[in-house]
């Protein structure tokens, strides 16, 4: 089984290009990295009945290895590099830590306003806010859907300041990225492979949140669906994960997630401790220790008065409380060699 041809330093333009073309004409996909001393050529589709041999001969080519994982273009063997993209201007996966905030539902357009404009002001980096809200309940606040959109979509043009939200089906992802400068998986539905599917197809970088009872394999597997289609832009979120105690918290934030994906996969890893905790009082101390345990992005709820919140006001954070904890964040990226 062959997945990755990996071609000496030395190995010529002409010589990558003839396993290229090798590679396609045996029917696979090709994944092409060019790194300072080595190009890495992945191939893409079951390899399982790929002799190592057929390219271990070639010229220029340093060795071929199998990937025994699900997810391999996720992979650090496919991608040794970290994963570095651009929104507005803002690199994702860099040296500087992304810090998205806003309400967890789009209420109206003078509450979204309020919001966006004091977190930008504080420091955030990106606007959330869901128009379509997948909940447990259906008697609970499901979103002003697209009238919602038409909301986030003003008050991003107003504030200047670049905005994620869900997206619930594939029929929705054209909508949602007519307006989204990131569309955001939600937990439930990181196992919707259909979605996954079309949003590898979307121009638009897509985050991929946890599900809230999935092994982190299943989190790169899923990654790998957008991927595969040709979407590059994947940032993983860890939101806590449901265990045996919900007495003081509503998830369990499995920060160990962190070191483990940074060290698995090249993909940006963001940390919701608004969800992971489903606490007020435990975002400030989750979000530092995600920030101290390597996070990439930081994703917190706002609202300014968020005991009259139409969803999720016990584990969002008010305007002060936000200032806060940007107060707190800032010397401890500098302290970890990242900028806030």
């Amino acid at each position: 089984m062959a997945d990755l041809v990996v071609m000496s330093a030395s190995a010529t333009d002409e010589e990558v290009e003839r396993v290229v073309a090798r590679i396609t004409r045996m029917g696979f996909d090709v994944h092409l990295s060019r790194g300072r001393e080595k190009t890495l050529i992945g191939i893409i589709g079951d390899t399982r009945q790929v002799n190592d041999e057929i390219f271990a001969t070639m010229p220029g080519v340093l060795e071929v290895i199998s990937i025994l994982k699900e997810y391999k273009i996720a992979s650090r063997e496919f991608h040794p590099d970290d994963t570095v993209f651009e929104v507005e201007g803002l690199r994702i996966g860099g040296k500087e830590v992304c810090l998205i905030a806003g309400p967890c539902s789009i209420e109206s357009k003078e509450l979204l306003r309020e919001t966006a404009r004091h977190v930008r002001q504080a420091g955030a980096n990106i606007l959330r806010g869901g128009a379509f809200k997948p909940r447990t309940s259906p008697y609970a606040f499901l979103g002003l859907e697209l009238e919602g959109l038409r909301i986030l979509q003003e008050v991003k043009e107003e504030i200047g300041i670049p905005v994620v939200t869900e997206v619930l089906s594939p029929e929705e992802v054209e909508p949602v990225a007519k307006v989204a400068d990131i569309v955001q998986v939600g937990a439930r539905n990181m196992f919707n492979y259909r979605l996954l599917q079309r949003l590898g197809r979307c121009e638009k970088p897509v985050l991929l949140k946890r599900g809230f009872e999935a092994k982190l394999s299943e989190l790169l597997a899923s990654a790998e669906y957008v991927l595969k289609g040709g979407n590059s832009r994947v940032i993983l979120c860890e939101r806590g994960i449901r265990t045996f105690d919900d007495k003081f918290s509503r998830n369990t934030l499995d920060l160990s997630a962190v070191p483990i994906l940074k060290r698995e996969t090249h993909l940006p890893v963001f940390v919701d401790p608004s969800h992971g905790t489903g606490r007020r009082a435990l975002v400030i101390p989750m979000a530092r220790a995600a920030l101290a345990a390597g996070a990439d992005g930081i994703m917190v709820e706002v609202h300014p008065s968020p005991e009259e919140a139409l969803s999720d006001g016990f584990q969002s954070l008010n305007l002060e409380e936000f200032d806060r904890l940007v107060k707190e964040l800032r010397p401890l990226a500098a302290l970890v060699g990242r900028t806030l």
